[in-house]
């Protein structure tokens, strides 16, 4: 976990805002089965083993529900089944022992998240447990149960590991695949590990805030001339068309995307209704990111924000593709003031003070 921490340190950027979430994994779990010390208890009954055969593959699921208190941290807890496991031994005199073993049970994990590019990122985690373990032995012929309880329970603490990785298919829906070895006690004392090797789905219930409106600039009005009318005075001129509008980046996309989500379209669908009737010369657009993270990541993420701003003004604002350029430059033209934002790490205070430097810019030229 350490070290997940310390790789994500460069990749920390101003879309640090998490939220609540929840889903589920199914997969395969396998423990493994002490054949060594069945065969020695048996021996100690006088008994040779015959043959030994073990019940170590089962299904087993997982739902969780967990706070992401940024893009590089969450707590994540849940329930969980193992599955049953058992084995039946045959002896010789003639007799069986069989034995089974069903867990479940409960845990509270600290997961790190490391993105790798804007959708897929590597998990990995750490946590304890709370098992169930739930025992049933079963003896015929020579063979006899060797515990004073054949249907023994217990319920203890330990811990788990585990690694995976993560996929955004939208902004609220992502698919994990993951690995993950269970510390396991069972009834009669017993040690060992389970694994679960599983897969599942993943759904986030949406940003702590809601996004805060685009702040605009306004331009000084053109003046356009109009024809004389013979009978009438001249109608007033249309206004021009806004020179330049700030949209702050979180209330046009989720932390960390790219896409524009839906109240980020009402917002650029306003503005492209603004622009009705205009006669395009050029239309700018320019994405910046705050000073946190890496400058190339930066960099790589406000570009494709412009990008995705432009694409989408092309197509509701008619805008001809020829006029309009799309750029990002990342942190480079904060405008939050030196020293006003204090800090390096992605706290959420610093989120918070560098929220006006993280926007996108629309600059139009034209006449009506």
């Amino acid at each position: 976990m350490l070290t997940l921490a310390a790789l994500a340190g460069p990749f920390a950027m101003a879309q640090d805002a998490g939220g609540w979430y929840g889903g589920a994994n199914i997969g395969q779990s396998s423990a493994t089965i002490d054949d060594a010390r069945i065969t020695s208890g048996l021996l100690g009954q006088g008994l040779a083993t015959s043959s030994i055969s073990d019940r170590d593959r089962d299904a087993g699921y997982k739902l969780f529900g967990g706070y992401q208190f940024n893009r590089n941290f969450a707590l994540e807890g849940g329930w969980f089944s193992l599955g049953k496991f058992g084995y039946s031994a045959t002896t010789l005199p003639a007799g069986t022992l069989n034995g089974n073993i069903r867990l479940d049970g409960l845990n509270l994990d600290a997961v790190g998240i490391l993105p790798v590019t804007d959708k897929l990122s590597v998990l990995g985690r750490v946590g304890l447990t709370s098992v169930h373990a739930r025992d049933q032995f079963a003896a015929t012929g020579a063979a006899r149960v060797p515990y004073a309880d054949p249907n023994p329970g217990r319920r203890q603490t330990n811990y788990k590991v585990g690694a995976g990785l993560m996929y955004d298919f939208t902004d609220a829906l992502a698919m994990r695949i993951e690995a993950e070895r269970y510390r396991i006690n069972d009834a009669v004392g017993n040690k060992g590990h389970v694994d679960l090797v599983s897969v599942g789905l993943v759904y986030r219930f949406g940003g702590k805030v809601q996004a805060p409106a685009p702040r605009v600039v306004v331009a000084e009005p053109v003046a356009i001339a109009a024809a004389p009318v013979a009978v009438a005075p001249p109608p007033p001129p249309l206004p021009a068309p806004p020179a330049k509008v700030t949209f702050s980046a979180d209330s046009l996309f989720d932390f960390n995307q790219a896409t524009v989500k839906p109240a980020g379209k009402r917002a650029l669908d306003k503005f492209a209704s603004d622009l009705n009737g205009t006669r395009y010369d050029a239309v700018k657009v320019t994405g910046h990111t705050d000073r946190i993270g890496s400058r190339e990541y930066n960099l790589k993420l406000s570009t494709r924000r412009a990008q995705a701003v432009s694409a989408y003004l092309v197509a509701s604002a008619a805008i001809p593709a020829d006029k309009i350029v799309a750029a990002g430059v990342g942190g480079a033209a904060p405008v939050t003031r030196a020293g006003e934002c204090k800090g390096n790490r992605a706290t959420p205070q610093l989120v918070a003070c560098l929220q006006p430097d993280r926007r996108v810019d629309v600059e139009v030229s034209g006449t009506r």
